[in-house]
C-alpha cells in the first residue's frame, strides 16, 4: 500500500505547521489565564485579541464582533439559540433539508419545546429556492438559519439574496458557515448577515476551537453562563492555545485563499473528468450549481457507497459517504436523499474532499482506484 492519500478535508484537516508553532509557547511558558489583571495574564490577552483580529479580517468584520467558542456546533446553537431570545413572542423556525446535524438535530429540539420548524427543499441543484423562502416566512419567524456551502456537496447557497429577504422582512439571519471560510471569499462588512457560524479545523487550524460572528447591533444573549470572558457574551476560561493556532490558521488562509482555490479546483476538475471517462453513468451531485472548489460528490449507481469507502480505504485512500458527524449512523445521506429523493442514490453517494496540498499524481492513482473499485464491487 503506497503512503495515505487524504481526501475528506471537509471532516477535518491537518493543523498548519505555522499554527502548530504559535500555539508552542502558549502550553509551556505563555500558559497565564487572559482574564488576570497583572502583565502575565495580560500579555495572554494579548494574544488573543491579536487572533480574534485575524479571524475578523478573514472574514471582513470587525474584532468586536467575533467571539471564540469551542466548536462550529456550539457556535450554530449559540446564534439560533439567541436570535429566539431575541424575538420571545415569535415561534417559527426556517431552516432547510440539507443543513449540518448541528443545526437540524438542534431545530428538533426545538420543535420539541413548541417551535414550529419549516424545513424548506432543494432539487438536484443542491441550493434553496429563494421563492420558497419569502412564501413559508410569516409573521411569527424568529430567524432563518441557512448554511453558507453544503459538507456533502459543496454546493453554495445563494447567501447575499438570503440576507436581502431577511433583512426586508425584518427577521434575524444565521448561516453556517464553518465549510465556506477559508475555502472561498466570505466579507461580512455590507452583507445582512446577523450571526455566523466558523471552525478552525476546517481550515487547517486546530479542532475543540470555533468562533461565533455577531453583527454590530444584534441581539445576543450568552448560552453559557459563567465569568465575564469574551466581554460577556460566553463564561469559561478561554483555550488560549487554540485560539492562537485559530488566528494563525485564518491568517494563512486569507493570505493564500486565492492561490488555494485555483490549485484545489484544478485538482477536483481533473478527478471528475477522469472518473466521468471511464465510468459515464456516475452522477455528480450540483455539478452544474455554484460550488466550493474542493469538493465532489459523486453517485455510483449499484455500489454501496460504504463499501466503495471500505474499499478505499483498502488502498490507503480516505474519502467519506456523508458527514463525518453522521458517519457511524449507517444511514443514506440525508443531502443526496434531499436532492434526489432516492434513498438508493443516497447510499451510493461519495464525498471527495481535497486540498490544495493533494497533488495531481495522487488525484490520478485515486482515479484508478476508484475506477478499479467499481468494477470489483459491481
Amino acid at each position: 500500500m503506497s503512503e495515505m492519500i487524504y481526501l475528506d478535508n471537509n471532516s477535518t484537516t491537518p493543523l498548519l505547521p505555522e499554527a502548530w508553532e504559535a500555539m508552542q509557547p502558549y502550553f509551556l511558558k505563555s500558559w497565564g489565564n487572559p482574564s488576570s489583571s497583572y502583565r502575565f495574564g495580560a500579555q495572554v490577552k494579548s494574544g488573543v485579541e491579536n487572533a480574534r483580529e485575524r479571524v475578523a479580517n478573514l472574514i471582513g468584520a470587525e474584532a468586536n464582533e467575533v467571539l471564540f467558542t469551542s466548536s462550529a456546533t456550539e457556535s450554530n446553537n449559540s446564534g439560533i439559540e439567541a436570535a429566539l431570545k431575541a424575538s420571545p413572542g415569535k415561534r417559527h423556525i426556517v431552516t432547510s433539508l440539507i443543513e449540518h446535524s448541528a443545526v437540524l438535530n438542534y431545530c428538533k429540539s426545538a420543535e420539541q419545546r413548541g417551535y414550529k420548524v419549516t424545513y424548506l427543499k432543494v432539487g438536484m441543484s443542491g441550493a434553496v429556492n429563494l421563492d420558497e423562502l419569502t412564501q413559508v416566512i410569516t409573521k411569527d419567524t424568529a430567524v432563518v438559519t441557512i448554511m453558507w456551502a453544503n459538507n456533502e456537496t459543496g454546493v453554495i447557497n445563494p447567501v447575499e439574496k438570503i440576507a436581502e429577504v431577511c433583512k426586508e422582512k425584518g427577521i434575524l439571519f444565521h448561516c453556517d458557515a464553518a465549510q465556506a471560510v477559508g475555502k472561498v471569499k466570505v466579507d461580512l462588512s455590507e452583507l445582512q448577515i446577523n450571526y455566523l457560524t466558523i471552525s478552525a479545523h476546517k481550515m487547517y487550524g486546530p479542532k475543540g476551537i470555533g468562533a461565533l460572528f455577531v453583527k454590530k447591533g444584534t441581539p445576543f444573549e450568552a448560552m453559557l453562563i459563567g465569568g465575564r470572558q469574551e466581554n460577556g457574551r460566553r463564561g469559561g476560561t478561554e483555550n488560549v492555545p487554540a485560539i492562537i493556532g485559530f488566528g494563525k490558521a485564518a491568517e494563512v488562509a486569507q493570505a493564500q485563499l486565492i492561490e488555494r482555490k485555483e490549485a484545489v479546483s484544478s485538482l477536483r476538475d481533473t478527478l471528475e473528468s477522469r472518473i466521468k471517462k471511464e465510468i459515464p453513468s456516475v452522477e455528480i451531485y450540483g455539478e452544474n450549481s455554484e460550488r466550493l472548489p474542493n469538493t465532489t460528490n459523486i453517485g455510483f449507481a449499484g455500489i454501496d457507497a460504504d463499501s466503495m469507502v471500505a474499499y478505499l480505504d483498502s488502498q490507503g485512500i480516505c474519502v467519506s459517504s456523508g458527514s463525518a458527524c453522521l458517519a457511524q449512523a449507517l444511514a443514506p445521506s440525508h443531502v443526496i436523499q434531499a436532492m434526489t429523493q432516492s434513498n438508493a442514490k443516497a447510499r451510493a453517494a461519495v464525498r471527495f474532499s481535497l486540498s490544495h496540498k493533494n497533488t495531481e499524481k495522487e488525484i490520478n492513482e485515486v482515479s484508478e482506484k476508484v475506477i478499479a473499485g467499481v468494477s470489483r464491487l459491481k
